[in-house]
């Protein structure tokens, strides 16, 4: 099979898909690997590096999309990378579909079979795990409380909060809704600060892990009398709900949004899938923040690409079995069969929305991949 990896052109976007030891394993299994000129060089890789395992560098976006039957990125196409997808391919990357309605619609419409790296689910000890965000997960939230805490800097327009405090005085107070690894490595970073840290959740049992894994952490049900009397009081609102597939949830009304102090900060690390603050849009590293009721406002979509050696070879090191198993296998039901957990992974095969939460996200019909293959 040919694979191509394009550079990512998303804002500040500085991941690449595949790292060279990625590259020798699959040209050692005898397929072709394309990777557009200086993909890698914001993660710190050379072209020279690459070609070393034996891939082939090309000069354009268009000449890797064009040649190569499977496509894997980091990020999901933007607009300026609709046109170069081709009819029939193969795309393994973050979606995040429920929130890109367009994208969606591209890729019905060019019959691509997009599988997306957040609805890859493994079973394991009675709990649904997602092994390719999970990585990612642990980056966004570990950066949240960081990205928090330097726009509560007066300079940044933030209260001028020093969430450690000074002398185990005036601490700032972290909310963090969701405690799945974004809530639990947001709050390992915040706590590590000193500052004073509440989780939310619905699920009791994710609680009662953070409280074992995190014992100073105040753990609270997220009610709707819970979510106001601590949301009102935060100095850094980190929103970690994931749905996989789904849109998320509204956690936090505009009219709470309204209520929170002055220059305190909000930051929705769920902004990919539409987020859980009613109040959060999209934004970008090189313009990462706005005010709404004069509480800072931040996002970024791929936070994790402010950190891209780091991030780059935690995620390929999840990605690449995946990329091989889709690679060897003559079909997609093959590549199920070798990797079962990639079934829930298919968003979109022959022209059919096959993810039923995206589907209703997105109000568009669903099908059940099982009738498609």
């Amino acid at each position: 099979m040919i694979i191509g990896i394009p550079k990512e052109i998303k804002d500040n976007e500085f991941r690449v898909a595949l790292v060279p030891e990625g590259a020798g394993k699959l040209t050692k299994a005898g397929h072709t690997v394309l990777i557009e000129k200086n993909a890698g060089i914001g993660s710190g890789i050379s072209d020279e590096e690459f070609m070393a395992k034996g891939a082939k560098i090309v000069a354009t976006a268009k000449e890797v999309f064009s040649s190569s039957e499977l496509i894997v990125k980091v990020k999901e196409p933007i607009k300026e990378e609709f046109q170069l997808l081709c009819k029939g391919q193969m795309l393994f990357t973050f979606l995040h579909l429920a929130a890109k309605r367009e994208l969606a619609n591209i890729l019905l419409e060019k019959k691509i079979t997009a599988i997306g790296y957040e609805t890859v689910e493994v079973e394991a000890n009675g709990k649904t795990l997602t092994p390719i965000l999970s990585p990612m997960s642990e980056v966004a939230g570990k950066l949240a409380t960081q990205f928090g805490a330097e726009f509560l800097l007066k300079s940044n327009g933030g209260q001028g909060i020093l969430l450690s405090g000074v002398n185990g005085k005036m601490r700032g107070f972290v909310v963090i809704i969701g405690a799945g690894i974004v809530g639990i490595n947001a709050a390992k970073i915040a706590l590590g600060l000193g500052a004073r840290v509440v989780i939310l959740d619905i699920n009791k049992e994710n609680l009662d892990a953070a409280e074992k894994e995190l014992p100073e952490l105040k753990t609270l049900l997220s009610t709707e009398e819970n979510i106001e009397q601590n949301v009102i009081k935060a100095d850094l609102l980190i929103g970690a709900v994931h749905i996989p597939g789904a849109r998320t949830p509204i956690i936090v009304k505009k009219k709470l949004v309204e209520k929170m102090k002055k220059g305190s900060v909000i930051l929705d690390v769920a902004v990919d899938q539409g987020g859980c603050i009613e109040t959060i849009r999209p934004t970008t590293h090189s313009d990462p923040t706005y005010l709404v009721s004069g509480v800072i406002h931040y996002g970024v979509t791929n936070m994790p690409g402010a950190v891209p050696r780091s991030s780059t070879f935690a995620l390929t090191d999840i990605t690449l079995p995946y990329v091989l198993t889709l690679a060897k296998s003559a079909s997609v039901s093959k590549a199920i069969d070798n990797k079962e957990e990639l079934k829930k992974g298919i968003n979109t095969y022959l022209g059919n929305l096959t993810n039923k939460a995206t589907s209703k996200a997105l109000d568009l019909p669903f099908t059940a991949l099982d009738t498609l293959l």
